[in-house]
C-alpha cells in the first residue's frame, strides 16, 4: 500500500476536517492503511520502568504548623489522583478526543514544563512516571527537522513517504491553543484512533517548544507516578519567524501582497 501523494496528509486532514469525520471514504481508508504501512520502521520499543514527566499547570497547597498553631498555607504539587487525567472529563487534545482521556507525558522535565506553556511566575506540578510494561508505539518524529516539505511534482516513494511522516510530525507537534477548534484536532486524532485499534500502546512526536519528544500513552495504567514536584517558571524565551508575504500600502490606501516568484520556491527534496 502506498501513499497517492507527497500531499496526502494534506488531504486527508481537509477531508476529515471538513468534509467526512466519521464514515470514511476510500482515498481515508487508503490513506490509513498506507501510514500502518509504512510504520514498520518507526516502531519504538520503552522497556518496563522507563522514566518519563508529566506536568500540570498548577499546585496544590500545603498547612504549616508551628506546633498546634496553624501558621500560614504553602504551594506544593498536586496530588497522585490529579497528576494524570480524569477518566470522565477529558477535554480535546491533539491525540484524543473530548472524554476519551489519553495519557500526555515527554522524554524530559524541560519537555514536559514547556509544553504546559507557563508564564513568568507560574507554578507547574511536574512528576516522574514510570512505564508499567513494555510498551510498542509509532515514532511520528523520524522526518522532523528535515525540509521535505515542497515539490513541484511527485517525488519517488521514498520521498512520498518521507513528506507525509514529516506533515504528521507537524501537526501534532504544534501546540494547543485556547482559540483552536475542535475541527482542528480531527485528523491527528483519527490517526491516534487508527493506531489504537492496531494494538499499539501509543505515538511518540517531536516538541516543537522544547528540545525532548512527546509520548502519548492510550492506556492512563502503562505508566504510574514516581514522585511529584512544583517548579517556578523564572525566564522565557521567543523566536518568531516570518510566515506570510509582506503588503504595501500605497498614498491611495490600497494594499497589495509582494508575491514571491515561482523561481524563489525551490523543491525542498
Amino acid at each position: 500500500m502506498k501513499f497517492k501523494s507527497w500531499e496526502s496528509y494534506r488531504s486527508f486532514s481537509r477531508e476529515i476536517a471538513k468534509k467526512s469525520r466519521y464514515i470514511f471514504s476510500e482515498e481515508t481508508k487508503n490513506f490509513l492503511e498506507a501510514l500502518l504501512f509504512t510504520s514498520e520502521k518507526r516502531i519504538r520499543v520503552l522497556k518496563e520502568g522507563t522514566v518519563l514527566w508529566r506536568a500540570q499547570l498548577g499546585h496544590d497547597w500545603r498547612p504549616e504548623y508551628a506546633g498546634e498553631e496553624l501558621m500560614d498555607y504553602f504551594p506544593t504539587a498536586y496530588p497522585p489522583e490529579r497528576m494524570k487525567p480524569l477518566k470522565d472529563s477529558a477535554s480535546e487534545g491533539r491525540a484524543n478526543p473530548k472524554g476519551i482521556p489519553y495519557l500526555y507525558l515527554a522524554t524530559d522535565r524541560d519537555t514536559a514544563l514547556s509544553e504546559v506553556r507557563p508564564w513568568i511566575g507560574s507554578i507547574i506540578s511536574a512528576g516522574q512516571f514510570k512505564t508499567a510494561k513494555e510498551l510498542n508505539l509509532i515514532d511520528f518524529s523520524v522526518e522532523h527537522g528535515k525540509e521535505r516539505f515542497f515539490y513541484f511534482s511527485e517525488p519517488s516513494e521514498e520521498e512520498k513517504v518521507k513528506a507525509v511522516w514529516s506533515h504528521i510530525d507537524n501537526a501534532f507537534s504544534q501546540p494547543v491553543t485556547e482559540s483552536d477548534l475542535t475541527s482542528d484536532y480531527a485528523p491527528t486524532q483519527v490517526i491516534a484512533e487508527y493506531i489504537k485499534s492496531k494494538d499499539y500502546d501509543g505515538i511518540v512526536y517531536k516538541s516543537s517548544l522544547a528540545k525532548g519528544h512527546n509520548i502519548t500513552l492510550f492506556d492512563l495504567e502503562s505508566a504510574f507516578l514516581v514522585n511529584c514536584v512544583i517548579h517556578e517558571a523564572k525566564s522565557l524565551s521567543f523566536r518568531f519567524e516570518q510566515t506570510d508575504n509582506m503588503y504595501y500600502v500605497n498614498q491611495h490606501k490600497k494594499t497589495h501582497n509582494k508575491a514571491i516568484s515561482a523561481d524563489a520556491k525551490k523543491p525542498c527534496g
